[in-house]
């Protein structure tokens, strides 16, 4: 294990002075807090002996290796634990890139409301104005589809029924934005348009079909223009076609099926079966640097961050706004940010309701449900410190929430 805690010197005084710089789309001021998030609470100090703990557990439950890395204000902590590269062993780093799933969501609702800001778009306006004769329903609008209550049936469901096939069938093809809508459009609606939150990637499939169509430009060029270049995110790519990582990176491995099955390493795919719903590289510096200014009201206007938090229910301690999630932990903190499950991949990354604290943790391993829940712990040590308190084992896994949300997950690898 490696753990660090760093006080940051001039040179990352530069670069936090470059992340509080504000871009076009944002005003200086905080987003107003309401209800539930009406104050942020002062946090106490981050538990790093119970972050090592989360990543001891984890390694022993099958992922070969796990990081994590907290941003608190002007000091940043990291642990890693395991290796990169099962073959040949190379210890896994902070520094690693990774897949990070549906933390790419966060990203594509972000341009979708800087677009908002510069009146090219209206949350409450049906989809199929912008793309006529999309969806079957002109009830539907963006702000539905953000929220994940459009009722658009989600398509991995039937990709990812069977882990290893339902990948190797996949992880080389390119697919368009309509073929992958029309696989969800084939199957009923699960819910009216409007109606409860039901997680689906098609919805962010859609979103990346409107960001395309307001702006001309790839959704790949909107993020580099928008986002990564603004912040200065260095270790951050949109990567779709092209199946490689760029630079040093983490190697991803898919747990089978069947128990007891050899890993699968899933770390080369195009990823064209989520694309502007999970396509995005990064690392866990990008990721804190990404939430602390998302929360911190640097990159949309006051009024549109309020509106990415009206919260609706998502299931056990947690809500979802528009491609933001909300979780409240043991201590009473609530937390900011998504999850992410690509094949080979777990990603947490979240910060607090004012963004000076941000955390950051990937299992290299999937499809392994037991895994995905105790690294929920890392939330719990970071934002709780000491008095965190372990949640009830039989509380919702979030696999459920980002890949094939109806495929029943393994826990069966302690």
């Amino acid at each position: 294990m490696a753990s660090a805690t760093v006080v940051r010197g001039t040179a990352a005084a530069a670069a936090l002075a470059l992340l509080l710089a504000v871009p076009a789309h944002a005003t200086p001021h905080e987003s107003p807090a309401t209800g539930a998030d009406a104050a942020p609470r002062a946090l106490p100090a981050p538990d790093m002996t119970g972050v090592w703990n989360v990543l001891r557990t984890v390694r022993r439950q099958g992922a070969p290796g796990a990081i994590a890395r907290i941003d608190d204000r002007n000091t940043a902590h990291w642990a890693a634990l395991g290796v990169a590269d099962r073959r040949t062993g190379r210890a896994i780093s902070n520094a690693d890139r990774f897949r990070i799933g549906s933390v790419t969501k966060t990203f594509s609702a972000v341009v979708l409301l800087q677009l908002a800001d510069e009146k090219k778009l209206k949350l409450d306006a049906p989809v199929n104005r912008y793309l006529p004769g999309l969806l079957p329903d002109n009830r539907i609008t963006v702000r539905h589809v953000l929220s994940h209550r459009s009722g658009l049936y989600d398509y991995t469901n039937d990709m990812f029924a069977r882990t290893v096939p339902g990948f190797e069938a996949v992880r080389g093809k390119v697919f368009t934005y309509r073929q992958l809508v029309n696989r969800s459009l084939s199957k009923p609606r699960t819910t009216k348009a409007g109606g409860a939150y039901s997680y689906s990637n098609t919805n962010f499939v859609v979103a990346g079909m409107l960001i395309e169509k307001l702006t001309g430009h790839s959704v790949r060029t909107e993020f580099r223009n928008r986002i990564f270049k603004p912040l200065n995110l260095r270790d951050t790519f949109y990567v779709h076609p092209g199946k490689k990582i760029p630079g040093r990176f983490a190697r991803g491995y898919l747990t089978p099926d069947k128990a007891g099955a050899a890993f699968v390493d899933a770390t080369e795919q195009t990823v064209s079966w989520a694309q502007s719903a999970g396509a995005v590289i990064s690392t866990t510096q990008d990721l804190n640097t990404f939430l602390s200014a998302l929360l911190g009201g640097k990159l949309t206007s006051r009024a549109q961050l309020a509106q990415m938090q009206r919260w609706v229910p998502a299931g056990g301690v947690q809500s979802y706004g528009l491609g933001l999630r909300r979780r409240d932990l043991s201590c009473g903190v609530s937390v900011y940010g998504h999850t992410g499950a690509v094949q080979g991949y777990y990603t947490y990354a979240f910060t607090s309701k004012d963004g000076r604290r941000s955390l950051a943790a990937l299992a290299n391993t999937s499809n392994n449900g037991t895994v995905l829940t105790s690294m929920r712990g890392t939330l719990e040590s970071a934002f709780c410190g000491k008095k965190a308190k372990a949640r009830h084992r039989a509380e919702r896994v979030e696999r459920y929430e980002d890949v094939a949300p109806a495929v029943p997950v393994h826990r069966n690898r302690d």
